[in-house]
C-alpha cells in the first residue's frame, strides 16, 4: 500500500511532504531549483527533467516447473550528451517505471559530481529473486539482455549490479551479450567477477565511498571517527561493509538493522559476529530477541546516522527527533525534501545520497577503463584513485553549499546537473 495520502483536503505541509515522498517528482523539483540557481533556461529543465529514452520490455522465462512466466523489465537512459549512459540493473518485486526513471536521473547527477564521462542510466525487472532458482535467474538475466541489446553497449549504455543483483548475474548478462556482439563484449557491463574482467575493489566501492564521506563530514563538524557512535540502518552489501570499515577505523557501531528489525547497544555491537551470521540478503536480526523497529533505531542518539536501506525513512514526521549531528545517505532517497529542510535548519550536516553512494559508479568507471585498455590495477591503486575522486567531490559540493548558502543536497544537484546541462548546450540541443 502506498504511504502517500491522496485526500484533496490536505494541508500545504502535507502536500509538500507527499510530493517529496514521490522520488521522481522530488528529483524533478530539486533539478529545477538547481538549474535556476545556476542561471540556466527553462528549456534545459524541460530537456533534463525526463530521460531521453525509456524502454519497457517483456521477458518470457521458462520456469523450473515447465511453465512460462512473463516478466516486465525497464531500461532508462537519462541523458547521453556527455557520453554513454551508465547505471545498475535491479531485480525487485516493487520495481516500477517512475522509480527507474528517477534513478537514471540520479546516475547522471552522480556522474556529474564525480566528473565521469557518462550520463545516467538505470534498469530493473519486476521479480522476486529470493524465491527464484539459480537456473530461473540465469534465464531471466539472459532474456533481459536480449530484450535491451539494441540500446546498450560499451559506447552506448553500460549496466552494472544494483539491488538483488550481483557479479554472477553480471557474468550471465555479459556472456549473453558476447553471443550477440562478439567484438566488444568485455566493457559492456561492470561489476563482473575478477576473472571475467572485473575490477579489484568493486564489491566494497560503495561502502568505501560512504566511509570517505563520513570522514570528510566528521572533519567539518569536528567529530573524530575514533570512538564516534555510528548507527547504520541496513545491513546489505553497502551497510555490512560500511559497518566493518567503521569498526576498523575505531568507531563504535551502536546500531544496525535489516528488513526484520534493528539491533541497538549503546556500548557497541560485535560487528564481526553479525557479519559472520548474516544471510545473503543481509538479514541477521531474526537470530535475536532484543529487536527494536527500524524507526526506533533512527531516533536513537548517535554522532553519525547512516540510512543504508530504503527510501523515505526520514520524513517531516520524524526529522525533529533525529539526534545525530551528521546524516550520511548510503541508500537511495532515504530523506524527503521536507525532512532535508528540517535537518538543515537544526544544523545537522546531511551528506546526500548522490554524493555519498557515488563510490560504486566511480569504481565501475575504473573497471570500464581497465577493460578498454586491457591493463588492470591493484586494489591499492583502485582505493587510492577512489579516495581522490570522493574527497574532491565532497569538497566541491561543500564549498558550493557555502558559496550559494544552500543545503548539501541542493549543492550536489547543482554540481551534478551542470555537466549534462553544459554538454547539451554545446551540442546545440537547447
Amino acid at each position: 500500500m502506498s504511504i502517500i495520502k491522496t485526500s484533496e483536503n490536505l494541508s500545504e505541509e502535507q502536500k509538500k511532504e507527499n510530493e517529496s515522498l514521490d522520488l521522481f517528482l522530488s528529483t524533478q523539483t530539486v533539478i529545477k531549483e538547481a538549474l535556476n540557481k545556476l542561471g540556466y533556461s527553462n528549456e534545459l529543465f524541460e530537456l533534463l527533467k525526463e530521460p531521453l529514452r525509456m524502454l519497457t520490455v517483456r521477458i518470457p522465462v521458462k520456469m523450473d516447473d515447465g511453465t512460462v512466466k512473463v516478466f516486465t523489465g525497464y531500461r532508462s537512459q537519462h541523458n547521453d550528451a556527455v557520453g554513454p549512459t551508465k547505471g545498475g540493473v535491479r531485480f525487485h518485486p516493487e520495481v516500477n517505471e517512475k522509480e527507474v526513471k528517477a534513478l537514471s536521473i540520479w546516475m547522471s547527477l552522480k556522474c556529474g559530481i564525480t566528473d565521469l564521462p557518462y550520463g545516467g542510466g538505470k534498469g530493473g525487472i519486476i521479480c522476486d529473486p529470493r524465491v527464484m532458482s539459480f537456473g530461473e535467474l540465469e534465464r531471466l538475466s539472459r532474456g533481459y539482455v536480449r530484450a535491451i541489446s539494441q540500446i546498450v553497449g560499451p559506447t552506448k549504455d553500460i549496466p552494472a549490479p544494483d539491488m538483488y543483483t550481483n557479479s554472477q548475474i553480471m557474468a550471465w548478462m555479459m556472456d549473453e551479450y558476447s553471443r550477440l556482439r562478439e567484438f566488444d563484449s568485455p566493457g559492456f557491463i561492470t561489476g563482473k567477477p575478477i576473472v571475467l574482467g572485473g575490477s579489484q575493489g568493486r564489491e566494497t566501492a560503495t561502502a568505501r565511498g560512504v566511509t570517505i564521506c563520513i570522514e570528510e563530514a566528521g572533519k567539518k563538524k569536528g567529530i573524530d571517527l575514533l570512538g564516534a557512535r555510528i548507527i547504520i540502518q541496513g545491513f546489505g552489501n553497502a551497510g555490512s561493509f560500511l559497518a566493518k570499515f567503521m569498526h576498523n577505523a575505531g568507531a563504535m557501531v551502536i546500531g544496525i538493522s535489516d528488513a526484520n528489525g534493528a539491533l541497538y547497544d549503546p556500548k557497541g555491537l560485535d560487528i564481526d559476529y553479525l557479519i559472520d551470521r548474516r544471510d545473503s540478503f543481509g538479514t541477521v536480526t531474526n537470530l535475536f530477541t532484543n529487536v527494536i523497529t527500524n524507526q526506533e533505531l533512527l531516533e536513537k542518539e548517535c554522532d553519525i546516522l547512516v540510512p543504508a536501506a530504503i527510501s523515505n525513512q526520514i520524513t517531516a514526521q520524524n526529522a525533529h527527533r533525529i539526534k545525530a549531528s551528521i546524516v550520511v545517505e548510503a541508500a537511495n532517497g532515504p530523506t524527503t525534501l521536507e525532512a532535508t529542510k528540517i535537518l538543515d535548519e537544526r544544523g545537522v550536516l546531511l551528506v546526500p545520497d548522490i554524493l555519498a553512494s557515488a563510490g560504486g559508479v566511480t569504481v565501475s568507471y575504473f573497471e570500464w577503463v581497465q577493460n578498454n585498455q586491457g591493463y588492470y590495477w591493484s586494489e591499492e591503486e583502485v582505493v587510492e584513485k577512489l579516495r581522490k575522486v570522493m574527497i574532491d567531490s565532497f569538497e566541491n559540493i561543500y564549498q558550493t553549499a557555502q558559496v550559494y548558502k544552500v543545503d548539501m543536497r541542493l549543492a550536489a544537484y547543482m554540481v551534478g546537473i551542470k555537466k549534462s546541462a553544459e554538454a547539451s548546450s554545446f551540442r546545440g540541443w537547447v
